[in-house]
């Protein structure tokens, strides 16, 4: 219907329709006995809504508006499967599904069908409540006959593998059809996909190497600790193309360099980002008078030294922090105002001269230099991995997935390997998806390095963390943490869920029992995304012993409704869980009891670990309305506040 806004005689069409074509409606059906029928409508699309009239076929011309929907309501656009023996002028129907349901529509063929769902899926992509599954066949006769659930709001059977992975937190409704730019992971995953960049233009950049690298594919380049490397290539966020000084070339971890020019990066004491409560525990296990560190401050561009001293009799000791001072001729200085150049050059005086600290700077402590940080992946564009190079150790636990064992990749590096249960996941969805969930990396994200997807059962393989789940560590050691290390480690989190977050990821399954522990009490948050995958329809239904009501909101309990928000409301779950030391939610009510409770209004006590102010943020995740709920940003803004405080210095 090309040009048929024009050509409606006597009728005023919406400004700025997009697309119009007449398409047979069927009646929605409200309850289980109305009868259905068909009729035909015209549909005309804008930039906000997509509207539908009254329409006399002979005389094209349209009728009275009958129905409209918000485009930035919508949350799945897909085809539905035609029913048996159906006349031929239903045979290409396809679904808008919206607060109300779905509304079905049926094209006049495949072309225009296509050509609709394309549009009207371009246009909400980035609507805030998409949709992960979605019901493939009808709504007839009180059930969904593709599943035969019984209940219209049921969650979806069938995943939508045409959905953008990355739905947005918020509304972005577009007023331009000009192309979109792809998202920072999409285009992260479109450069793996590239053949190898070629040397640019831009002007030269020297890195010095923080840490040996061994070579783990055959595009790489090995680095050695402190030597100079000339970087060829560093659109890859991860892997930077670079030369070494005899000119060999391949591509280097990014998180392994530093450029030449920064070199406080380069020295032993420098813990770039440490919090205070972890650099005092860091400096007690090291235990010797005079140990001391650098960390950034929790003021931007200031830097805290961190000194530790035991006085005669005195069995624990004590951490000292210092606050770097410049001078407005941007000097450095200490406890006293002995100003230097440099923060190297004030450091090396202070290793001679206590002059004014608790004693001098004897002996340089540093998180980094004992263990050399993760890549992503092992090797450049490396995320198939071959189980020929995996030696399993020991097994760790049983997942929702499958068995989790504890092994070594080339006898080297340690990991986790999941392997994958048949029947449990959608795998060639997962797989879809792998690459993408790759780029994602973080300090407080468990690192997926790869699959092995070449046999059965496949293989998920991640990052090994030797202190195991949060929950089970809460329960072992809780007892003997401070209320600080606790909010840490819930800050720990934040941090992964902002991450996440900004690249529009959602977790959906956020717990402390998918949270692990590194050796040096880092948790980081781990399934990121897996529950997608999940082929089990009870982990989608309230009533299923395996669906996480615990950790669910009003909209996820009711309509299955996933976003940002709702891991916010699990975030506020999870510090309940860090403060309570491990307990259960809810403990004394069953699943169902804790739906009630939750959608009456009632919400968990505060732990007696936890402060008013760190309840007062917990409990801010857990408002009905999701739009009133904080971003992961805003929450990590309020525990970072908490957390440091070098005013108490």
């Amino acid at each position: 219907m090309k040009g048929f806004v024009g050509s409606l005689s006597g009728c005023l069409l919406p400004s700025k329709a997009l697309m119009e074509e007449v398409f047979i409606k069927r009646s929605q059906q409200k309850k289980k006995t109305s009868p259905l029928n068909y009729k035909e409508r015209l549909f005309i699309l804008t930039d906000t809504k997509i509207s539908y009239y009254e329409y006399d076929s002979e005389r094209m011309k349209q009728g009275n508006k009958k129905g409209s929907i918000e485009m930035e309501k919508v949350k799945c656009v897909e085809r539905v499967t035609a029913e048996e023996n159906c006349p031929l002028d239903r045979q290409y129907p396809f679904q808008i599904v919206y607060d109300e349901g779905p509304l079905y529509v049926f094209a006049k063929n495949e072309d225009v069908r296509k050509q609709w769902i394309k549009e009207l899926n371009n246009r909400i992509r980035f609507n805030q409540e998409l949709m992960q599954k979605y019901h493939p066949c009808f709504w007839i006769e009180g059930e969904w006959s593709c599943c035969q659930q019984s209940a219209k709001n049921a969650p979806g059977c069938s995943i939508i593998k045409s959905m953008n992975s990355f739905p947005s937190a918020g509304n972005s409704r577009r007023k331009s059809r000009k192309p979109l730019p792809p998202t920072p992971v999409e285009e992260q995953q479109q450069m793996k996909r590239a053949p190898p960049p070629q040397p640019s233009s831009t002007p030269t950049k020297v890195v010095v190497a923080l840490y040996d690298y061994q070579k783990m594919s055959p595009d790489d380049l090995s680095l050695q600790k402190d030597e100079e490397y000339v970087v060829l290539d560093d659109q890859d966020q991860h892997w930077w193309k670079a030369r070494d000084m005899r000119g060999q070339e391949g591509f280097i971890p990014s998180n392994y360099v530093v450029e030449s020019g920064n070199k406080l990066e380069t020295y032993e004491w420098y813990n770039k980002e440490i919090t205070r409560s972890k650099a005092e525990q860091l400096l007690k296990q090291e235990g010797k008078e005079g140990a001391f560190l650098l960390r950034n401050s929790s003021q931007a561009g200031k830097y805290t030294m961190s000194v530790y001293s035991k006085a005669p009799g005195d069995q624990s000791g004590k951490v000292k922090h210092y606050t770097v001072c410049v001078t407005p001729s941007n000097q450095y200085y200490l406890a006293e105002k002995h100003t230097f150049n440099s923060i190297p050059e004030l450091i090396n005086y202070h290793q001679h001269n206590a002059a004014g600290l608790v004693t001098r700077l004897r002996h340089p402590v540093s998180q980094q230099s004992k263990k050399a940080p993760l890549t992503a992946g092992f090797g450049y564009g490396a995320w198939e991995i071959n189980p020929v190079d995996l030696t399993f150790l020991r097994e760790l636990g049983n997942g929702q997935f499958g068995v989790v064992k504890h092994g070594k990749w080339r006898g080297q590096y340690e990991v986790a390997i999941k392997m994958i249960k048949e029947g449990s996941m959608s795998e060639d969805d997962f797989i879809d998806e792998a690459e993408t969930m790759m780029m994602l990396k973080h300090d407080k994200l468990v690192q997926l390095y790869g699959v092995c997807t070449k046999q059965r059962p496949i293989y998920i393989v991640t990052e090994f963390m030797s202190n195991g789940c949060l929950l089970d560590y809460l329960k072992k050691h809780g007892k003997k943490l401070s209320s600080l290390q606790l909010l840490e480690m819930t800050k720990d989190v934040c941090e992964a869920m902002a991450y996440l977050e900004s690249h529009r990821f959602l977790h959906r399954d956020l717990a402390a029992r998918n949270c692990l522990v590194d050796e040096a009490g880092t948790v980081k948050v781990s399934d990121f995304g897996l529950s997608r995958y999940v082929l089990d329809d009870e982990y989608t239904s309230s009533q299923g012993s395996k669906f996480p009501v615990r950790w669910s909101p009003p909209e996820v309990l009711n309509f299955a409704r996933f976003s940002s928000k709702s891991d916010v409301w699990a975030f506020g779950v999870l510090m309940w869980e860090t403060f309570a030391l491990g307990k259960t939610p809810y403990e004394r009510f069953s699943n169902a009891d804790v739906v009630d409770h939750i959608l009456q209004g009632r919400r968990l006590y505060r732990p007696q670990q936890a402060s008013e102010t760190v309840y007062s943020i917990m409990y801010s995740c857990w408002d009905d309305k999701a739009d009133n709920r904080p971003s992961f940003n805003m929450l990590l803004s309020n525990i970072q506040e908490l957390v440091e405080d070098d005013s108490q210095a």
